[in-house]
């Protein structure tokens, strides 16, 4: 007689090779991401002030965290620190940062991954300016 503990127990090995294969691809996702901020300055001038760190998900109330689940880390950009969350979903990246950034990102290439750090910085430079997005525009028009 199987029990509901024993199903659980299978269902856990039976997911282990795809929840780790995804979990490997959220985490490269997050490293190339680092990197494109690193270089979000331009070609050869890489920022030497951009570290990563990895974080639990505080959303994850499961572990192993289970398909189609959140991967984090705090990306430090200088005196700034950006938590910043993905996870895979109909085969995009889908992600958070900070207290109200979403993305979601198909493309995965080096000019991808610049621009969306780089829409991240401008979005962390809002944030610590207090301005709304419809304020920006107006102070830069």
């Amino acid at each position: 007689m199987t029990t509901d503990f024993d199903a659980l127990q299978v269902a856990v090995q039976v997911s282990t090779e795809a929840r780790q294969a995804e979990a490997r691809v959220c985490e490269a996702f997050l490293n190339a991401l680092y990197q494109a901020f690193r270089h979000s300055g331009g070609p050869g001038l890489p920022l030497n002030n951009v570290s990563l760190d990895w974080a639990e998900d505080a959303a994850n109330r499961v572990r192993p965290v289970p398909l189609g689940g959140w991967h984090a880390a705090w990306v430090r950009l200088g005196l700034c620190e950006v938590y910043v969350r993905v996870r895979r979903d109909a085969g995009r990246f889908v992600g958070e940062y900070g207290p109200h950034g979403r993305f979601s990102q198909e493309g995965i290439g080096e000019s991808d991954l610049l621009g969306l750090a780089r829409t991240i910085l401008r979005d962390l430079v809002r944030e610590q300016r207090g301005s709304l997005p419809e304020e920006e525009a107006r102070l830069t028009n």
